[in-house]
């Protein structure tokens, strides 16, 4: 009679399992086998649902009111463009900060003004900047926008002691967002209100790259602050109200 095709194969394995458990008897090597099995495949499964499938349900995307160029305004061959030497410069010529050193955020209509002035003569030919004329600036609208990086109530930051004082680019925080041609949607947490720049795109937090990345994490303060030698700075109170 003939034997089956894998009965070799089955053999070699039963011969392994009954040698692994002469040697720990009291263990089945089988069930520990299929529970190994069962884990990993529980905890990709759990990994796929955590990092990939949540966030794409965790977070609801808004488009921004209008768009905005920024290299288009950065563009140093413009004479109408943006004052400033650096980059820092000229995004502080539209995100001032205030007289008592506080941060003016976003800029109002007013300061776009300066350049926009006659909604009936636009600069270029933008769709963009026709709609900011016709549908903001002639009406003396605010435009809503939906502001990326705004921190919970609960924190204080202070830009001028990070960009002044501290010497730190925009983009360390920021990202190379003066380089997007169109306004990325704004990501709003569904659970929290807060944006996803706020804890970054991965919601794994793993980071391979030491470029600078759109995100604000309490621990890259942290380590920004130990790499400067101001671990003081630490501290819970520094930050939270």
């Amino acid at each position: 009679m003939k034997k089956p095709a894998n009965s070799s194969g089955q053999s070699s394995k039963g011969g392994l399992l009954s040698s692994l458990s002469g040697l720990v008897p009291w263990v089945d090597l089988e069930s520990v086998v299929r529970v190994g099995i069962f884990f990993v495949v529980g905890l990709v499964g759990a990994l796929i649902v955590g990092w990939i499938i949540f966030p794409m349900v965790l977070y609801s995307e808004q488009p921004q009111p209008i768009n905005f160029n920024h290299p288009l305004h950065l563009d140093p061959e413009r004479v109408d463009g943006i004052e400033g030497e650096t980059k820092s410069e000229k995004c502080l010529f539209c995100h001032p900060f205030r007289e008592d050193g506080s941060f003016g955020g976003i800029p109002k209509t007013e300061k776009c003004t300066e350049c926009h002035d006659d909604p009936e003569s636009p600069l270029g030919e933008s769709p963009s900047e026709k709609e900011f004329l016709t549908g903001f600036v002639a009406e003396e609208k605010e435009v809503p926008w939906l502001v990326y990086s705004k921190q919970p109530d609960c924190v204080y930051f202070s830009h001028i002691a990070h960009v002044k004082m501290g010497g730190l680019e925009c983009s360390t925080c920021h990202g190379k967002h003066s380089e997007t041609e169109k306004l990325p949607p704004y990501e709003k947490n569904r659970l929290t209100g807060y944006s996803r720049d706020i804890w970054g795109k991965r919601i794994s937090a793993i980071y391979f790259s030491q470029e600078p990345y759109d995100r604000m994490k309490m621990d890259d303060c942290a380590a920004c602050h130990t790499k400067k030698g101001r671990e003081e700075n630490n501290a819970c109170f520094v930050c939270h109200k």
